[in-house]
């Protein structure tokens, strides 16, 4: 039996050895860690030893390393299938993406060398440092942007995004804009025996091929889908019933999103009766308070299921006063049974996998898939030629560029860049679809608009990818069947599986029915904003280094002035204004005569002092557009944001204790 030691920061995990789990990339495993035997290349080698501890573990310890706080990619991790029944269904394969001739490899440069494998398309970057080479996919991992050479390095060590201007150092495959970010996937790279050179990726097992199942015949109105909202979609499933991201009311972000379609007037029922409920993350549009809210009140233990992320998707659950009793936290790429016939996955995001997931539904064989919001779901690999799937679309979903000013934010500039965006990610999505083959696609979770009257601005520079020209494009390139919902529309996933044109496969609502909102309770979500700008905390300066001590960010050489504004972005009268100096956690009158990078952030008094109140996370400020920002130099600091929007404290301030030594 091999005898292993993990590496330094794996910890023990003791599981249920009846779940099955998935082998993760062991690419970048330390070669120390793999037996030679008699294999002709060091790939194989590894691909060797990995079936060697899957034939021969027999503890029910196994090792796992979770992406760490700042949302890394892990170089190093891998995990143990947890079922030795199911270990042969298992297996580590791997895939050439280049090959390059013995002259091409002898007229490699020193430093950055681009290539492309024109049967593919796809793009490569190799890093050549004397006898050493490095090899990754050109491809930036934060939102799939392509890398060019970056002028500005004069040591031709880095290429830069064309998309957000991210840069990376291929010498060491670390970001170096935003620093601190993320670390970029290495592949494989092996020489034949001619020096011929082959750019290789270790492909784990897929975790859904785990005990397959292969696709019964459905019957009629046996599986049915039906648009609710935005993200959510109500599924039968033969005799359960299963409800994705439940957002029906109120609004998302503070007060910056609202929703775009009228719910079905059943929608309520509709919660009730379901079997379970799945929330892919802690972002309000899916994980929406108000609608739960209504839930609870009628059913308290209506069992809900959420991946087990790094920040737990109901952190704030105790401080909503939503009283939900059956939350089930499950693990990443293991199967959930419901019953004989439907079981479950979540997959974690590549991206944000602290807070992001993914998830198969899985009835009779028939997949269905449901992406949500994730930048590359799972890493990239997800089942191909399922039965339905769904995705978003939109864009927008971010406080960039419209929020920003000064330098190249003009709003020509603005406009361009979101037209540009928007492109690219119709093209992203068109060629998702495409190289997955699902038998019919739905664009979904974009439906929100910016409708307070006070967000005028945002409305109409904030540009949104329509769903049937997504549709359209998808038809020209593939013959995968599209569907764009409205609100009540049920599609029958049998009727449509045997005979896309089936008059009777898509069931409209009732004409007349209202399909777009054209009024919102305004009043009642912003009257709980407005409550927190007199509250006592304010009356005292001190609270401002208390909030910041609280949130635990510092050592790190960025300073901040924030303005509290009225609702056009003027400073607020008797508002707040100052500065901190994160280098210390210092909050000078004056800005700091050392060379330091500096932000201004503008934010509604009453939405930032709501979040401050009750440590919430800087989405409501930053994703709901209630902040106007400007930086010098022009800069994305991903640990400030990153901290502020995913890694606070789990609970709020002590405020009361504040307020008693205040006096």
């Amino acid at each position: 039996m091999l005898s292993w030691n993990p590496p330094l920061g794996l910890k023990p995990w003791h599981a249920d050895w009846e779940a099955c789990s998935v082998l993760t990339t062991v690419a970048h495993l330390p070669g120390s860690l793999f037996h030679t035997g008699s294999c002709s290349t060091p790939t194989q080698k590894k691909i060797l030893m990995v079936t060697s501890i899957l034939n021969s573990w027999q503890t029910d310890t196994l090792w796992e390393q979770k992406s760490d706080r700042n949302g890394k990619s892990n170089c190093y991790s891998l995990e143990i299938p947890r079922s030795r029944q199911r270990m042969d269904s298992l297996n580590q394969t791997t895939e050439t993406l280049l090959y390059l001739s013995p002259v091409e490899v002898a007229n490699l440069k020193e430093g950055i060398n681009f290539f492309r494998n024109k049967s593919t398309g796809k793009d490569y970057i190799l890093y050549k440092n004397k006898g050493d080479l490095k090899a990754c996919k050109n491809l930036c991992k934060h939102q799939g942007g392509l890398f060019i050479k970056d002028i500005e390095d004069l040591d031709g060590r880095s290429v830069k995004c064309t998309k957000h201007n991210w840069k990376l150092d291929v010498s060491t495959m670390k970001y170096i804009n935003p620093p601190g970010s993320f670390c970029q996937d290495e592949l494989v790279v092996e020489m034949d025996e001619n020096n011929g050179l082959l750019l290789l990726e270790l492909n784990p097992p897929n975790p859904w091929d785990s005990d397959p199942r292969s696709p019964e015949d459905l019957a009629f109105g046996e599986v049915q889908v039906t648009y609710l909202t935005h993200a959510c979609m109500d599924l039968k499933l033969g005799d359960k019933r299963m409800v994705f991201d439940p957002w029906l009311i109120g609004p998302a972000f503070a007060r910056g999103w609202w929703l775009l379609h009228e719910p079905p007037s059943d929608w309520l029922e509709r919660l009730c009766k379901a079997d379970l409920i799945y929330i892919s993350h802690m972002h309000s549009d899916h994980l929406s308070y108000p609608t739960l809210k209504k839930l609870s009140e009628r059913r308290q233990d209506i069992p809900v299921y959420v991946g087990d992320t790094e920040r737990p998707v109901f952190w704030n659950l105790n401080q909503s006063g939503v009283q939900l009793t059956n939350i089930n936290v499950v693990p990443f790429g293991i199967w959930q049974q419901v019953d004989k016939n439907l079981r479950f996955m979540i997959l974690m995001d590549g991206v944000h996998p602290e807070m992001d997931t993914c998830i198969i539904v899985e009835y009779k064989g028939h997949k269905i898939l449901n992406t949500v919001d994730c930048t590359r779901p799972n890493g990239g690999r997800l089942p191909a030629k399922v039965a339905f799937m769904m995705s978003d679309f939109a864009g927008g979903a971010s406080g960039f560029p419209m929020t920003f000013s000064g330098g190249k934010f003009t709003e020509e500039w603005k406009a361009q860049f979101i037209k540009t965006e928007r492109k690219k990610l119709l093209n992203y999505k068109a060629q998702l679809v495409k190289d997955l083959q699902p038998r019919i696609y739905c664009p979904f979770a974009g439906y929100f608009v910016e409708s307070h009257p006070s967000d005028k601005y945002i409305k109409e520079t904030n540009i949104k990818n329509d769903p049937n020209q997504l549709n359209n494009l998808i038809k020209k390139n593939s013959d995968v069947v599209t569907w764009t919902p409205r609100p009540g529309a049920t599609l029958d996933l049998g009727r449509m599986l045997k005979d896309p044109t089936d008059s009777k496969g898509i069931l409209e609502p009732p004409e007349g029915t209202k399909i777009y909102k054209d009024s919102w309770d305004f009043g009642l979500y912003l009257n709980t904003l407005n409550a927190a700008v007199g509250d006592e905390i304010f009356l005292h300066s001190s609270w401002i280094k208390e909030y910041f001590t609280w949130a635990g960010f510092k050592n790190y050489n960025l300073v901040v002035r924030m303005i509290e504004t009225d609702e056009d972005f003027n400073p607020f009268p008797g508002g707040y204004e100052y500065l901190v100096d994160f280098l210390d956690l210092s909050f000078p009158k004056e800005r700091p005569s050392r060379e330091h990078p500096y932000e201004e952030i503008r934010s509604r008094v009453d939405v930032i002092r709501y979040v401050v109140k009750n440590g919430l996370l800087w989405d409501d400020l930053y994703i709901g557009f209630q902040t106007r920002l400007q930086r010098d130099p022009d800069i994305f600091h991903h640990l400030f944001w990153n901290h502020f929007q995913i890694k606070l404290p789990l609970t709020p301030p002590n405020w009361s204790l504040f307020l008693v030594h205040c006096g």
